[in-house]
């Protein structure tokens, strides 16, 4: 058993591709040894800036000898009318390397076919990678790939050297003019242009002593514990950021952490402004004291040694200390005008064409919250709160701070609010309004916040479908979709008592009144199915079947927070031991009910004794129905509702509904229209599937 390395060397490759194209690597390796019968113990894959690096461990010299039984064409096919092989059965003879006198006849499907015993010895490990190594390697996908050099192949960035080793010796292929070898090449600066490995054993070894840690992981360990030992030394906590020490990984192959030192004087901005410059553009990790203040250090990572670090100490200190200037002159200078100034200045940045400035956004947003406001009765305090913080929730767009360091939109909008003596809640809703960002990001904890968040995404919701740029297929080149999710997650976090419907509709409206033309029912009528669809998708992720879903969206029912509660319960009611007979009799009730034109019952026309019973039962659990559907126990509802189970099959039973009395009839459908359209209360049980 033995080790096969395959390094494939390159320009600095992003280091955004990198954890993906590893996993990636491994699959196909992995697809490419079983599809060749091979046998290895594992395979493990390593990336840094210039390598991308596959060791199997354990590889087996030869594939498995193949034994299998393989059909022909039929009898009457393979032999003529004097019994001799016809040219069909010598073709597939010769395809199988198999002699004539190896052939049997077996049936098949009532026919009798030609079968031939194949054994194929194994070939040599190495000349089977020898001959996929290429293919192999062209098979790895980036979402940017590039060409070079006059090569037809892709990838990330240009290939300069391979190594391929099975043990001590090197596995010959060429890509394009890029011959494997066993020659690889150290660190860029500090290592050798030229390492020989003589086998896979001394790679990671040769690499170490030439300043290249191949091992993603023992990079990613030698950053942590480092920079959290340097934040230690004075007193501090390392503000830790898994994306941050992500990319520091795949972006050094050598790692030595620093620790720098900020001027006293930028401490006085808030923390954000120092952070964002820092993480974002310099890639330095904050220092922190145990109750999260910044203290005046920042935790570097350099690629490569330790030599002359107090010179690297102080570039680093220098660059950052330029970047923190400029945040305090921006700063300083923002604060000459009040935040509110800004809001006119939003008048130069267009949105979108057909929809405006961001002027106009705001002031659409400003409109729809106080609407949303208004209809959940959340007071005047409240209300003015979101009125203020609307008109303010893009300011800060067009403030120095904000066009240098764009990571800081919101953030800055909170901090000038707060200075300028804004309340509390106004501020942090200007910064929370765009809040999530993203899939698991923190949602509002203002009720502003969250008013106005979910303003700010439907008017782009809205204006998006009411201009045609909806999303299509996989493409949702706007967000709307990630949008939607972020309006779904806010009620269910903040538990509104919101109708979408009419949200969707005031933002709508809002749009015409603004000389926005467009066919009014038909936009609704697509974002209200786009939103049902964000929030099927949503209960189907939690383990909701989706003929529940469906049971409950049917009903018409808009209100997000009630919807789940109604899955919810629905989803353990389902589990009910009787659930088919309850769904077969609940399903001709809706089918029925479709035919009748009232829901008026006229009790004097109950002549039938199980017509009568079932009315009885029905008014006798009406009440109490209604009563728990207040109280959102819709569980309790249905369960009385299916109560009806036994009247309703007796009533179908023994009475007749299509009678030729036009009074009986129109009376017996107004008892099944009646009872259906309590049951549509809580849901509609003929969407419920019943396997």
């Amino acid at each position: 058993m033995r080790k096969y390395l395959l390094e494939i060397g390159t320009e600095e490759i992003p280091y955004r591709f990198m954890k993906n194209t590893l996993i990636q690597m491994k699959e196909n390796m992995k697809e490419l040894l079983d599809e060749n019968r091979i046998d290895y113990e594992k395979i493990d894959t390593y990336g840094t800036p210039r390598r991308l690096v596959v060791v199997i461990e354990d590889i087996s010299d030869l594939q498995l000898d193949l034994h299998e039984t393989v059909k022909g064409p039929s009898e009457k096919i393979a032999y003529d009318a004097e019994n001799n092989p016809s040219k069909a059965l010598l073709g597939f003879a010769r395809g199988q390397g198999v002699e004539i006198d190896d052939i049997f006849i077996d049936e098949f499907n009532g026919e009798e076919y030609v079968f031939a015993n194949k054994h194929v010895k194994g070939k040599e490990t190495k000349n089977i990678l020898k001959e996929n190594m290429g293919e192999f390697i062209k098979s790895i996908n980036f979402p940017k790939p590039m060409k070079w050099g006059g090569k037809n192949i892709k990838f990330a960035r240009p290939i300069r050297w391979l190594i391929s080793l099975l043990d001590s010796e090197i596995v010959e292929f060429d890509l394009e003019g890029i011959k494997s070898s066993n020659i690889s090449r150290g660190h860029r600066f500090l290592g050798s242009s030229s390492i020989e490995i003589k086998d896979v054993d001394e790679y990671f070894t040769k690499l170490k002593e030439n300043y290249v840690i191949v091992d993603q992981e023992k990079r990613k360990e030698i950053i942590k514990i480092g920079c959290v030992k340097l934040a230690k030394e004075k007193g501090g906590n390392l503000l830790e950021d898994d994306e941050l020490l992500e990319e520091l990984t795949y972006i050094v192959e050598y790692p030595t952490p620093f620790r720098g030192r900020i001027k006293e004087e930028y401490l006085k901005m808030p923390k954000e402004v120092i952070i964002t410059p820092m993480k974002e553009h310099q890639r330095y990790f904050p220092v922190v004291d145990d109750k999260n203040n910044l203290l005046p250090y920042f935790i570097a990572v350099r690629n490569g040694n330790s030599e002359y670090i107090d010179t690297v100490i102080k570039g680093n200190e220098k660059v950052l200390g330029a970047r923190l200037e400029d945040a305090k002159f921006f700063y300083n200078e923002d604060l000459k005008i009040p935040l509110e100034d800004y809001v006119e200045s939003l008048k130069s940045i267009v949105y979108q064409a057909k929809l405006g400035t961001i002027y106009d956004k705001t002031k659409r947003i400003n409109e729809l919250a106080i609407d949303i406001a208004k209809d959940l009765d959340l007071g005047e305090e409240t209300e003015s709160n979101i009125d203020r913080a609307s008109l303010l929730s893009k300011a800060d767009l067009v403030t120095k701070m904000v066009n240098e360091f764009t990571e800081l939109q919101g953030v800055i909008g909170r901090e000038y609010a707060k200075i300028e003596g804004e309340n509390e809640v106004v501020s942090l809703a200007i910064y929370e309004h765009y809040l999530p960002r993203y899939s698991g990001d923190d949602l509002p904890t203002t009720t502003a916040g969250a008013i106005i968040s979910i303003s700010d995404k439907l008017d782009s919701i809205c204006g998006g479908f009411a201009i045609e740029n909806k999303p299509s297929g996989s493409q949702d080149p706007y967000g709307f979709r990630r949008q939607a999710l972020g309006i779904v997650n806010i009620i269910l976090d903040k538990n509104l008592d919101l109708s979408l419907n009419q949200a969707i509709s005031d933002s709508l409206r809002i749009y015409i009144e603004n000389e926005l033309y467009f066919d009014f029912e038909k936009i609704k009528d697509q974002v209200i199915e786009f939103f049902n669809n964000r929030i099927k998708n949503m209960f189907i992720d939690k383990g909701i079947r989706y003929d529940i879903i469906d049971a409950v969206l049917s009903t018409g029912n808009d209100n997000i927070t009630d919807i789940q509660i109604r899955v919810e319960q629905l989803d353990e009611w389902i589990k009910n031991e009787d659930i088919e007979a309850i769904l077969i009799a609940f399903n001709r009730i809706s089918n029925i009910a479709e035919k009748a034109d009232t829901d008026e019952v006229s009790k004097e026309l109950l002549k039938e004794e199980n017509e009568k019973e079932l009315y009885e039962k029905y008014i006798e659990i009406k009440e109490d129905v209604h009563e728990n559907i207040g109280k959102n126990k819709y569980n309790i509802a249905i369960e009385k509702i299916t109560d009806l189970r036994k009247p309703i099959d007796e009533f179908f039973e023994n009475v007749m509904v299509m009678v030729d009395d036009e009074d009986l009839k129109r009376n017996r459908l107004a008892l099944i229209k009646s009872i259906s359209k309590m049951m549509l209360e809580v849901c509609d049980l003929s969407k419920i599937s019943k396997e």
